[in-house]
């Protein structure tokens, strides 16, 4: 009989033995994670005293649950949650789908074109931008100074700009582009505040879709880059020779064949966006703020009500699950698109 326990059937099965300690083991570390997520459950449908007074983990057994902070979120600050959850779902899923739609496009290019940008060209570039800011500051009018960059980068291109040889490849505009995300986002924060104020953009929907479409992109890029490096050149050089267009065979052949890496990219992005609070603290105040903000306001005036928190995140997250649990089917159906096809 014991021999028994710690007998294989074949060499790719585990003994009854190993299994019972595999499953032990994944059991254990699901109650590990998931026991956060049935903790903020639990306390959403608890009394103040309930939670003040706990802790209580088994609802009927250790207390009787109640809806009074769903009614106190929904009755009483009810005009203080609808607008900033309708505004995170708002940039989150237009800044995510406009990062998708722009880095799945730029990664292509980087995947399937050779670029050999010279060093001089890019030096020249940024020094005329940054003379153009500079003059836009000193109060020159921004489409004149817009103008005399092009044409002194123009000039310089032609000039200083030859002399320098050596040129870049795909890779390190690969790694410079995901460079962007090492730089903490505290160090930019400033000059886009100034920027968005100057634009007459500050707490609106626009600023905070265009700043999170801009910090986002890179990983886009970079996601997307290797996918399409996965996938076999021969399909793309077959319908070239049946007189499909470059643009014909990213949307009919290449965008199909990628569907799990999009949806996997859209989620992975769309995460980023909805739980983003820095720049949303710096760039949004009453007309634009976002769930994460509504959070930490309700925190910092009436203090740490966790049975009022507990429902706050738990309509922050929930959205964001159903999603994923949603999107999770078309990535098998994708999958399988993707296998018939090549």
């Amino acid at each position: 009989m014991i021999k028994k326990l710690f007998t294989r059937n074949s060499i790719f099965e585990l003994s009854p033995a190993d299994k019972l300690l595999v499953y032990s083991l994944l059991i254990f570390w699901a109650v590990i994670v998931l026991f956060p997520l049935y903790w903020l459950f639990i306390t959403g449908f608890k009394l103040p005293i309930d939670v003040n007074s706990g802790p209580f983990y088994l609802p009927f057994v250790d207390f009787r649950p109640s809806l009074h902070a769903w009614g106190y979120v929904f009755g009483e600050i009810r005009s203080e949650t609808v607008r900033p959850f309708v505004n995170t779902v708002s940039t989150g899923l237009a800044s995510t789908t406009l990062a998708i739609f722009l880095g799945s496009a730029a990664a292509y290019a980087l995947a399937r074109f050779k670029y050999r940008p010279r060093v001089g060209a890019i030096l020249a570039f940024i020094g005329c931008l940054a003379l153009v800011v500079v003059a836009v500051v000193l109060g020159l009018p921004w489409p004149a100074a817009v103008l005399a960059g092009i044409v002194l980068f123009i000039v310089v291109l032609q000039t200083i700009g030859k002399r320098f040889k050596r040129s870049l490849a795909n890779s390190d505009i690969a790694f410079w582009l995901i460079s962007q995300r090492m730089l903490p986002p505290v160090a930019v924060v400033i000059p886009i505040y100034v920027l968005f104020q100057q634009l007459k953009l500050l707490d609106t929907l626009i600023s905070l879709i265009i700043t999170y479409v801009i910090i986002n992109l890179p990983i886009v890029i970079w996601l997307m880059r290797d996918y399409f490096l996965s996938l076999p050149v021969s399909l793309e050089e077959s319908a070239a020779i049946d007189g499909a267009s470059r643009l014909q065979i990213f949307h009919l052949i290449v965008l199909p064949l990628s569907v799990p890496g999009l949806v996997a990219t859209f989620l992975f992005i769309l995460v980023f966006a909805w739980n983003e609070y820095l720049l949303a603290l710096f760039l949004s105040s009453a007309q634009a703020q976002t769930m994460p903000l509504m959070v930490a306001a309700q925190n910092a005036t009436r203090g740490p009500q966790w049975w009022t928190m507990s429902v706050l995140i738990m309509i922050m997250i929930v959205p964001v699950i159903a999603m994923a649990i949603a999107l999770e089917r078309f990535i098998a159906r994708g999958l399988l698109i993707g296998a018939v096809k090549g």
